[in-house]
């Protein structure tokens, strides 16, 4: 399993699980295929979305986890 941290680009997750991306789309981030957003950390995408990273990190990880 992988941990997932703020300083984790997206690309990578989505990578490593491509069932994450729903959690991605939940917070509006729609573009996930263009190169922009595969190279943004989670942290950088939730800045842009107003959503708290850790509660991303949180659903993300549990997720994963299962």
């Amino acid at each position: 399993m992988i941990n997932i941290t703020k300083d984790s680009l997206i690309g990578d997750v989505l990578t490593q699980d491509p069932s994450t991306a729903e959690f991605f789309l939940e917070i509006g981030m729609h573009c996930l295929g263009c190169p922009a957003s595969k190279n943004e950390t989670i942290e950088q995408a939730c800045a842009v979305h107003g959503v708290d990273p850790n509660t991303l990190i949180d659903r993300i990880n549990n997720h994963l986890a299962e």
